[in-house]
């Protein structure tokens, strides 16, 4: 029997708080957060920004949360994933976990924006115990968060991630939190790129489907299944001094 889209919901957030992992920033119905209640993979979020966010020299004011584990900023995408980074294409991209989703059995999608509170806090220690010498303040945040997500064509696989966007004066940096995630049998990758792949990343091994489950083991600042990148266009955008890529 197929449930109703609110059931669908409200059984998820009842037990959301028992299975979080400790590096995720809150998220759910105990931080508020807005439902993408789009439950096709080719749907998308289009989110207004209470705060510019600097990506690599451009300056956003809105982005598309894309159930396919996405976010892009220009125009919505309902892509999962036709080449790997570098694309060398027109979009920014910033990718947790770019693959062929489907939230219409198991899972949800949400967002949450914050400009004061805790979360803020936890965002400025977080970017400068990552990166030191820049005394950042973080005046902005976004989490978005795929929680026990299924894969397309695998009912039933639960894959659990996040994304918080940071930024402060002209600083900009992205988190990428991994908790437990299936093994994808269909295409997949992580990490991030830019129009015409002037800047990219892709965390490594994450293009290989039978890795996925070992991104909560993996991290570039020695804080298992997390990744920290700052990519306004400044210096270290890519902390790799901590790298671990843990595949047991």
């Amino acid at each position: 029997v197929r449930m109703s889209p609110v059931s669908h919901y409200l059984l998820v957030f009842i037990s959301v708080l028992s299975l979080t992992p400790v590096i995720f920033y809150p998220f759910g119905s105990v931080a508020g957060d807005t439902l993408n209640i789009a439950v096709e993979d080719e749907n998308s979020t289009l989110i207004n920004l209470w705060s510019p966010f600097v990506f690599f020299g451009r300056t956003y004011n809105r982005t598309f949360v894309n159930n396919n584990g996405h976010l892009t900023f220009n125009q919505s995408s309902s892509q999962f994933i036709s080449h790997y980074f570098p694309i060398n294409g027109r979009e920014d991209i910033i990718a947790p976990l770019w693959t062929d989703i489907d939230v219409s059995m198991n899972g949800i999608i949400s967002y949450q924006q914050y400009s004061t509170g805790s979360v803020l806090t936890r965002a400025t220690q977080d970017i400068n115990q990552y990166f030191p010498g820049l005394s950042f303040t973080a005046i902005w945040v976004l989490v978005a968060t795929w929680d026990r997500v299924a894969y397309f064509y695998h009912t039933g696989t639960e894959t659990s991630f996040q994304v918080v966007l940071i930024s402060g004066s002209d600083l900009s940096f992205i988190l990428m939190n991994y908790g437990d995630c299936a093994v994808a049998y269909n295409i997949v990758q992580a990490g991030y790129d830019t129009i015409n792949s002037t800047a990219y990343f892709k965390i490594p091994g994450s293009d290989n489907g039978s890795f996925t489950p070992n991104l909560k083991n993996s991290t570039n600042v020695n804080v298992p299944g997390r990744w920290a990148f700052r990519v306004d266009g400044g210096p270290d955008q890519n902390n790799l001094q901590g790298t671990q890529l843990i595949c047991s």
